[in-house]
């Protein structure tokens, strides 16, 4: 046998068994090394694993010097009391490498993984990360006395390598595990969305053919794509349906709301920061842009960016590059912009808010989304959509029919709030029906302008809290003909007390009485 230096022995071993993750490879790299040592017909690494309570096999040579192609796949032994009891044992002992010199007298159990040992000496190295036990390294040979208290030291010099490189491989099998696991959940969430967003678009063969069309051509290209239309009328269900039936379907689809993002927060929302870049910012964090990096990005209402914004976002688009606030290194990303505006962004660039180079970036592939007026074929297929899709959110019973004219009032208004506002009007009904006859209670039928619609200030949408608590008391007492105690009355549907409702009625000036009838309101 070889003299030993101790030191070299250890870094050698060291580097062979972390030499890889792959347990096969590393621990043939180390058998060939050790075997120059000690006598060794066959060597095994096993593995404690608690989940699947048993022992198993991370690793093995065979007698033949072949790897064995089995490990991992079933238990060498399931834990039982005998073996729990036996492994407590092993958790106090100090000694962690034992001989057995006579094969007559092998331990039970390592007869019962291995019976072919029945002619073999042995000597076991028991593994432990953090006085843990975590698995064992076997090593044997053919005939009795192969094994002395020399190779008892090899052993207890490399132990704390060769524990550490099994529980890394561990963790790296477990990890790989979680993505693979990660990954089928994702597939099925993307599955999951397709039939909710993507491709099932609502219209796709009437009202929405032509988008439909315009779609299928670029989805499959990396261009930027242009959504434009009025509010409400579906941009977001689009640039899913875009995303998912593209190429970076099993990337991220991150979407951004330029108009909700504070000015002094937007550079960093879109592009991160770097630690220490103001106050607050205590780590590093990544933006929309690098999260997005391999798949799409949505900006919607891109007409309300800012200035600044809009540079940052032209460098994007150029250069596909860009820095962190705060950072110095470039940052290169991969991704596919898809904005959306009901802003006419012409008229914008006429006005100089909004800049003509950005506009020409964007604007490569402009997408129309017509309102919902100009579509009417679609709205009997998106009522239902949504009566189903809303009779699940909300738990309530879907309606036994359509009462009698319901259908016919939505075909004659203009929906000027389009997708939106009709979505709306088909929750409302389903609270108040209540999985009876469905009927849509009563709504303007003022013609919609055709232009597209501007942006009101904020103060001309902003009703008294009154006006808008009264219409939904007058709007019920519409569909209880009048009652508003006892079962099926206005208080019932509107969960409060009966005497309640009577006194906010007195205070709003809405009359009740049994001589009212439903016109009165």
């Amino acid at each position: 046998m070889k003299q030993i230096d101790e030191n070299k022995l250890f870094r050698e071993v060291t580097l062979r068994i972390s030499s890889s993750l792959e347990l096969d490879q590393a621990l043939e790299n180390a058998y060939e090394y050790l075997r120059q040592f000690m006598p060794i017909d066959r060597i095994g690494l096993y593995y404690l694993d608690e989940e699947r309570q048993g022992i198993y096999t991370a690793a093995e040579i065979l007698e033949s010097g072949r790897l064995n192609p089995r490990a991992n796949s079933l238990p060498l032994i399931p834990f039982d009391d005998d073996l729990r009891r036996r492994r407590a044992r092993l958790q106090a002992q100090e000694q962690l490498v034992i001989i057995h010199n006579d094969p007559k007298q092998q331990e039970a159990i390592t007869l019962k993984c291995f019976p072919e040992l029945a002619t073999f000496s042995t000597i076991r190295l028991i593994l432990k990360i953090e006085r843990e036990q975590i698995g064992a390294l076997l090593i044997s040979a053919k005939g009795a006395n192969r094994y002395t208290d020399k190779h008892r030291r090899i052993l207890e010099i490399v132990k704390e390598p060769i524990a550490i490189a099994l529980s890394n491989a561990m963790h790296y099998q477990q990890t790989l595990h979680l993505k693979n696991l990660l990954a089928d959940d994702y597939k099925t969430l993307v599955r999951e969305v397709e039939s909710l967003s993507g491709s099932q678009v609502v219209g796709a063969e009437f009202g929405l053919r032509q988008v439909m069309e315009m779609v299928r051509q670029v989805a499959p290209m990396s261009s930027p794509v242009l959504l434009l239309g009025e509010t409400g009328t579906g941009k977001e269900v689009i640039a899913n349906a875009i995303h998912l039936t593209s190429p970076r379907r099993d990337a991220p689809i991150i979407r951004v709301q330029c108009g909700a993002i504070p000015e002094t927060l937007l550079d960093s929302e879109l592009f991160g920061h770097e630690k220490g870049a103001f106050t607050g910012a205590i780590q590093d964090k990544r933006g929309r842009f690098e999260r997005a990096d391999g798949g799409t990005i949505f900006l919607d209402e891109i007409a309300e960016l800012t200035q600044g914004a809009q540079v940052k976002l032209l460098r994007v688009l150029q250069e596909k590059q860009f820095e962190r606030l705060g950072g110095t290194k470039t940052i290169a990303a991969d991704v596919r912009i898809i904005a959306a505006t009901h802003r006419d962004l012409q008229e914008m660039v006429r006005k100089g808010t909004f800049r003509e180079d950005l506009w020409f970036r964007l604007n490569v592939f402009p997408i129309h989304l017509p309102p919902l007026r100009l579509r009417k074929e679609d709205i009997p297929s998106l009522a239902q959509y949504f009566v189903e899709r809303k009779s699940r959110e909300m738990n309530l019973r879907a309606p036994t029919r359509l009462a009698y004219g319901a259908m016919e009032r939505l075909l004659s208004y203009d929906w000027p709030g389009n997708v939106r506002e009709l979505q709306n009007v088909v929750e409302r009904a389903l609270i108040l029906t209540q999985g009876h006859v469905l009927d849509f209670p009563k709504f303007t039928t003022d013609k919609a302008i055709s232009a597209p619609v501007m942006v009101p200030e904020p103060t001309s949408m902003i009703r008294p809290l009154s006006d808008i608590t009264a219409d939904h008391i007058r709007q019920t007492l519409i569909h209880t003909r009048g009652q508003v105690g006892g079962p099926g009355g206005a208080a019932e549907l509107l969960k409060v007390n009966a005497s309640t409702l009577r006194s906010r009625m007195r205070k709003l000036d809405i009359p009740f009485g049994r001589v009212r009838s439903a016109a009165t309101f």
